[in-house]
């Protein structure tokens, strides 16, 4: 009977910093990424460790989970109480522990073999039935490690992991029927089919097949062998509700489980380790034995991975502020470094998006790529402290377009989802180029990003892509009004052409991402093209209301049209949210707007900034947001999602950099240390990279541009240990502020290793290599960074679309004309053009009608879209016999394209 005085000493010291190190085999993957396991903070530096809550987020839709789960770990076993997140804080009973989670989706996702103990008969196989209830007082959990107790069953549960295994430790009462529930049919998603094997007297292996995540057409298979410490000595599985106790197999469709019992009178504690993997049962197995052995040392277990939290988390030593504001950080740093996560075997091995077996050469292979959201700052916040980690995740995006034909947008294990709109991938795959981490690969990389940019995939490709690509090709912008299966294929998961606005906008920004790595290879006729499309946004701008809008499939803007909402023409937001999305030329943007002091006064009023001054943290949650998900119902700025994340830097292009800390510090008050204390879905770590940053005083703004924007850091001392990538990366950054607080958030000045820096941002360069970043801050704005000349660049700056296009609407489609009246028209004329336009309207109406207010020279100047309405009068000759009459507008471009509208007027028989 192994020592029950360790055990109990062990739970009464729960949530104290374990001093010693565990004896476990060391972790495959983790030396060639630079972890020292076991590394403690530096003396006189708080333990980051003991400062993260991992409860954070997991109330309120935040979607995160307490449970444990190595750095980019395969494998993240958590309790399982139902929610999008697996775990909502709110809920008060546990139906099990599974090994698969991801922290702040926004559908259920994963939660593959939640397994459960019990105590007494095992009478059924319903999770609502053998949950059991728990109480928050009776729980803890710290990076790598979660307790709980088990009411219902008096039974003690804890959780530890290593990259690719799960462990759970149950400490039973005293009972001859100790259970072990292994629910094969159960998880956050859809179970296609499953099944489950006793194999002797110590272990259960089998598969779990699932998918539907947000409705997307996605599918995977992840493979899982069980051990024991000791045997059990009974057994029996399920099929639906129907228990068979004694067998050994249970597989198919509609729900599948076994259990194992054990006699506990004596011995309480049973130890079970659970190995994963995507490419078979041999690799599970694999992966069991590399990264465990022989051994059941649970305790040694949590402890390494301890110190492999304390090492990740120790890249930021922070000073100064409150406990509060260091646990919301260290909370933030853990988040935003759980995904993506380990794809392949200990051996390199991984499953393609093919549904094949492959070899990983040189790199190695990651998995769950939410890019949409990541590819704005958790991408870049690994390229900073985690650079090889980054390199290998761009190369399985990489290895996606070469196994699968295409590249994703919303990867899921080996699948695509199809989730989200636009092309993240673009800016995601630029960025890693730009750091240099592309090596090697720079050319095939290229080669799936222009055909992803530019074509459709075929019919028979699971991938969207850019599903609204050949509108864009051809009018530089998705029209509003296509019909999905007809216009656009419709494959599941988000469609652009359901986003239109949204998504032009975003391919926009996607080529100008491009341009550069074209121009950085030496693709100079790409580069070219890319660049001007990414002036395209300016096809969505309407001049005459000032804002983005929806444009139809004749061209004209779309009537009637609420910018508040944009009846869903925009992706999770409206024109308001999206309105800042220009990240490669706000200085443009900012031309549009009206210059510098007219975009200053509507930033202002996009972010309440007078009721900001008086009350950031209400203002914060009531002139913001309303809850999580409004994504539509406000003209102001909403923390919760990531079009909006740059937002609070586009003071920087207008001259006002001071407003920057005031509305930056206003959203981290959104940022607390309770379960409800995550702003929206952390989407895999971006909302929690985006407070890492913001703290910092520093925000990468534009993938691929290679600088940041300057503002007020949160902290007084700040020192980031800056990954080490060959010569291009590597030493250490201090970032100092003294008496930094919410009152002196003002810069008064910044030098880099002694040397003034009057601009509101630094390239990439200066500080790779680290440098004394040092900011005098004050309670009072300042003149800092407000200079000619002070404002960050804009990446992109080409003529835009150099088209001649028009387009017209003529309302009402349809007519009635009396014989002797008039019959008036309205004809809506667009034209896009980089120079001065002159537009002719004529009309042709049957022989002896007449046709007034025409012809009609219209001359445009500029490059924006303009759009103008015509009034037109037909008149009906008296004694026209009843019938229907076409009336034809045509409108001419004059060196661009002519469009061709037909009114049908109806003429009534004569009365009497």
């Amino acid at each position: 009977m192994r020592s029950q005085s360790r055990r109990v000493a062990a739970l009464a010291a729960a949530g104290l910093v374990i001093a010693g190190l565990g004896t476990a085999p060391a972790q495959a993957g983790q030396e060639r990424h630079g972890t020292r396991a076991g590394q403690a903070a530096p003396a006189g530096q708080a333990d980051p460790v003991s400062l993260v809550n991992p409860f954070v987020g997991t109330q309120n839709f935040g979607n995160t989970f307490p449970g444990a789960s190595a750095p980019f770990g395969m494998v993240q076993v958590s309790p399982d109480t139902g929610g999008q997140g697996g775990y909502d804080y709110q809920q008060n009973a546990i139906y099990g522990f599974s090994q698969t989670h991801l922290s702040g989706v926004g559908c259920g996702v994963m939660g593959e073999l939640p397994i459960m103990p019990t105590t007494g008969a095992v009478e059924s196989a319903d999770k609502d039935t053998y949950k059991s209830t728990y109480s928050h007082d009776d729980e803890q959990a710290e990076p790598g490690y979660y307790r709980v107790g088990l009411e219902k069953y008096g039974v003690n549960a804890e959780l530890t992991a290593t990259p690719r295994t799960g462990w759970q430790r149950y400490t039973f009462p005293s009972t001859g029927a100790a259970n072990v529930l292994f629910n094969t049919g159960q998880a956050n998603q859809s179970v296609k089919d499953s099944e489950i094997h006793v194999v002797g007297d110590h272990t259960l292996e089998g598969r779990v097949r699932a998918g539907g995540f947000c409705a997307g057409h996605d599918e995977h298979t992840v493979y899982f062998t069980a051990t024991f410490d000791r045997p059990f000595s009974s057994f029996g599985t399920w099929r639906g509700s129907e228990r068979t106790p004694g067998s050994r197999d249970a597989a198919g469709t509609g729900g599948n489980g076994s259990w194992v019992s054990f006699d506990a009178t004596q011995d309480h504690d049973v130890v079970l380790k659970v190995g994963l993997s995507y490419t078979g049962l041999d690799g599970a197995r694999k992966n069991l034995a590399a990264e465990t052995g022989d051994g059941y040392d649970f305790d040694a277990t949590r402890d390494t991975l301890r110190g492999q939290w304390a090492d990740r988390l120790g890249a930021i030593e922070i000073g100064g502020g409150s406990t509060e504001r260091q646990t919301a950080f260290y909370t933030s740093l853990y988040h935003a470094q759980l995904h993506p996560n380990l794809a392949g075997d200990t051996d390199g091995s991984y499953t393609g998006f093919d549904g094949k077996v492959h070899p990983a050469d040189g790199y190695t292979p990651y998995q769950n790529f939410s890019l949409w959201d990541t590819y704005r700052p958790q991408n870049q916040l690994l390229e900073l402290l985690e650079p090889h980690v980054a390199r290998d995740v761009a190369l399985s995006i990489l290895a996606i377009g070469r196994d699968g034909g295409w590249l994703p947008r919303w990867a899921l294990a080996e699948s695509e989802t199809n989730i989200m709109t636009g092309d993240p991938v673009t800016p995601f795959l630029v960025e890693a180029w730009s750091k240099g981490l592309l090596a090697g690969h720079e050319e095939e990389a290229y080669a799936l990003l222009k055909k992803n940019a530019t074509e459709t995939p075929p019919a028979d490709s699971p991938y969207n892509g850019r599903s609204g690509v050949d509108y864009y090709n051809d009018r530089g912008y998705i029209p509003s009004g296509l019909t999905l299966g007809e216009d656009c294929a419709a494959k599941g998961g988000d469609n652009d052409c359901e986003h239109p606005t949204s998504a032009s906008m975003e391919y926009s920004a996607a080529d100008a991402a491009l341009a550069l790595m074209a121009k950085g290879l030496g693709h100079q006729s790409d580069a070219r093209m890319f660049a001007g499309r990414g002036q395209w946004y300016r096809n969505v701008w309407d001049s005459g209301i000032q804002q983005f809008r929806p444009r139809t499939t004749d061209g004209t803007w779309l009537t009637p049209y609420d910018p508040v909402d944009a009846d869903h023409q925009f992706h999770e937001g409206g024109a308001y949210q999206y309105q800042w999305l220009v990240p490669q030329d706000p200085a443009g943007l900012v031309s549009l707007m009206g210059g510098k002091p007219a975009t200053e006064k509507r930033l202002d009023a996009f972010f309440a900034y007078g009721n900001l001054l008086k009350d950031p943290a209400g203002t914060a949650r009531e002139d913001w947001i309303a809850s999580p998900y409004d994504y539509y119902g406000k003209p102001t700025y909403n923390p919760n999602n990531e079009p909006d994340l740059l937002a609070p830097y586009l003071y920087n292009w207008v001259g006002a950099p001071a407003k920057t800390s005031t509305v930056v510090r206003a959203a981290m008050t959104l940022f607390t240390t309770g379960p409800d204390g995550m702003t929206g879905n952390d989407d895999l770590g971006t909302m929690s990279a985006w407070y890492v940053f913001s703290s910092l005083g520093l925000y990468p703004t534009m993938s691929g541009a290679n600088f940041l924007a300057v503002s007020s850091p949160q902290f007084e001392s700040a020192t980031v240990r800056i990954g080490q990538y060959g010569a291009r990366q590597g030493g250490t950054l201090t970032v100092s502020a003294p008496g930094a607080s919410d009152t002196n958030r003002y810069v008064q000045s910044v030098s880099l290793d002694g040397r003034d820096v009057g601009k509101t941002w630094l390239d990439w360069s200066a500080l790779a290599h680290g440098g004394e970043l040092s900011h005098q801050l004050g309670s009072q704005p300042s003149k800092w960074g407000t200079g000619a000349g002070s404002e960050p660049p804009s990446v992109n700056t080409s003529l835009g679309d150099s088209r001649r296009h028009v387009d017209a609407t003529v309302t009402p489609a349809s007519a009635t004309g009396q014989p002797g009246e008039d019959v008036r028209l309205n004809v809506d004329v667009l034209g896009q053009s980089p120079a001065v336009q002159p537009i002719l309207l004529t009309a042709s109406a049957p022989k002896g009608w007449r046709v007034r207010n025409q012809p009609l020279q219209v001359l445009w100047s500029g490059r924006l879209p303009k759009q103008q309405a015509v009034p037109i009068t037909v008149s009906v000759p008296a004694g026209t016999a009843s019938g229907t009459y076409p009336v034809q507008v045509k409108v001419n471009g004059l060196g661009a394209n002519t469009v061709t509208r037909t009114v049908q007027v109806q003429v009534p028989a004569a009365k009497g």
